[in-house]
């Protein structure tokens, strides 16, 4: 079997995604076409012509399926390379563009909606990461269609298209079952440095545990880019005391301070699926994650807070104070590739969909 995969923004998710999967399905023929996660608005809507001028010769061959994500302009590939139309046309959403919460000084996504919208309809078969991630997009779509100069009739095909996508998260890969001692006052912040993570909540409580004369270790990892929340400088300097790690890391080092940390904290505003945590988790740390988003179908509520300030205060004030009220290490095999491979080679392989 011949598979074509599109990954048209190469975030570090996509590719541990594409790279994870190609590795589990490895009778698989794979040809891989990616871009750099840079230049968004371009990105996503040029995905078409910079492959036709790059990369004509392999879009031109024959494919059993094309695997695209939701960032590639299937329906415009399609109409540019009409034979690949003839393959088995999959999308995988990792995220989608009418979930993401908009801040003040961005324009509205309109063309990223667009295009989420007309590769969801240009696909035989549309996969999302999370339960969440296929709602939020289906409902995002309905509201967003009703401000078209036109009243168009859209609630039906968007819930036909509700009722035939399928859910399967991308699995985490299996690691050692040896259990690394960990440090249990140790929190980890291991997300990206952007404000729909919500960095504010996450350091106010971190500020009040600090004033309070609570004990915490603190390791800020994570993506950082060029522009940063102003509260990450505050921060640094207002922690320097619990900080035993700040910005990015070393692979090596971050594994470690993986299996080191003793809880995990989200506070995020938009997550469709969380393999930060989910790593995090997986290699020992308690993962506090708000109750909202993806996280109530993953997590049960013994690790979930109400998703305020005041909840999570609470919350990491008992954990750090009386290990006797923290729950059991979390279980998290059921996120592991054996759970899913099968799946996965089903979505690619079965002929009908």
């Amino acid at each position: 079997m011949r598979v074509l995969l599109l990954s048209a923004y190469e975030a570090v998710s996509h590719r541990y995604w594409a790279q994870s999967l190609m590795a589990q399905l490895d009778e698989v023929s794979w040809t891989l076409l990616r871009l750099p996660p840079r230049h968004f608005a371009w990105r996503i809507r040029g995905n078409p012509l910079s492959w036709m001028l790059k990369e004509h010769d392999i879009l031109n061959q024959t494919y059993d399926v094309v695997l695209a994500t939701s960032m590639v302009d299937l329906a415009t590939l399609v109409g540019l390379f009409p034979h690949l139309g003839r393959a088995k046309k999959v999308v995988y959403f990792h995220e989608n563009q009418f979930a993401y919460p908009e801040s003040s000084d961005q324009m509205p996504q309109v063309e990223a909606k667009m295009v989420n919208l007309y590769t969801a309809l240009a696909a035989d078969c549309v996969v999302f990461n999370s339960a969440y991630n296929r709602d939020s997009f289906i409902d995002g779509a309905r509201a967003f269609l009703k401000k078209m100069p036109e009243n168009l009739p859209a609630a039906k095909p968007l819930e036909a298209l509700r009722e035939r996508a399928r859910v399967l998260p991308v699995p985490i890969s299996i690691r050692s079952q040896y259990v690394h001692p960990t440090v249990p006052h140790r929190i980890v912040w291991n997300h990206r440095w952007e404000y729909d993570k919500n960095p504010d909540d996450f350091f106010a409580v971190l500020f009040a545990l600090s004033d309070a004369g609570v004990a915490f270790e603190l390791a800020v990892l994570g993506q950082r880019f060029r522009q940063v929340p102003a509260i990450f400088a505050e921060a640094e300097q207002r922690l320097a005391r619990h900080i035993v790690a700040w910005g990015p890391q070393p692979e090596e080092a971050y594994r470690e301070l993986l299996d080191s940390a003793g809880i995990v904290v989200s506070t995020t505003w938009h997550e469709f699926q969380g393999l930060a945590i989910m790593e995090a988790a997986q290699r020992g740390a308690l993962p506090l994650v708000p109750d909202r988003l993806c996280f109530p179908a993953l997590y049960p509520a013994a690790y979930r807070y109400d998703g305020s300030r005041e909840g999570l205060y609470d919350r990491l004030s008992a954990w750090l104070t009386d290990p006797a009220v923290r729950p059991e290490r979390l279980d998290t095999t059921v996120w592991e590739w054996p759970a899913w491979r099968e799946a996965y080679r089903r979505l690619l392989m079965s002929s009908t969909w």
